[in-house]
């Protein structure tokens, strides 16, 4: 079976005068998914910690329970697309690293 390799090369900032670089700083885009990484991951805690406060606030406010429990679960909504993001971002750091090796053992 071949072996089949996909190239992510998501280069974040794009330059007119230049379409397509002739070498790849893998480091910067390690560094960049590394930040995004963290990005996901912040705000996942904090979309979690908004739901947690508007599942409190639905008890403790009786009259306003059904608004706040509609603002917790587009919280808990929020942060789970944030885990995802973060996990996915997770996997691009991670291959940028193999390809800077792969690469590496190429030249």
């Amino acid at each position: 079976m071949a072996e089949e390799h996909h190239h992510h090369h998501h280069l974040f900032h794009h330059h007119k005068e230049e379409e397509q670089p002739s070498e790849i700083d893998y480091k910067k885009e390690e560094k960049h998914h590394k930040h995004e990484e963290h990005a996901g991951e912040l705000g996942a805690l904090a979309a979690g910690a908004f739901a947690l406060h508007e599942k409190h606030k639905a008890k403790k406010d009786p009259e306003h329970a059904h608004k706040h429990k509609i603002e917790e679960e587009i919280a808990a909504a929020a942060a789970v697309g944030a885990g995802g993001f973060a996990f996915h971002e997770h996997h691009e750091k991670k291959e940028a690293k193999e390809e800077e090796k792969h690469h590496h053992l190429h030249l």
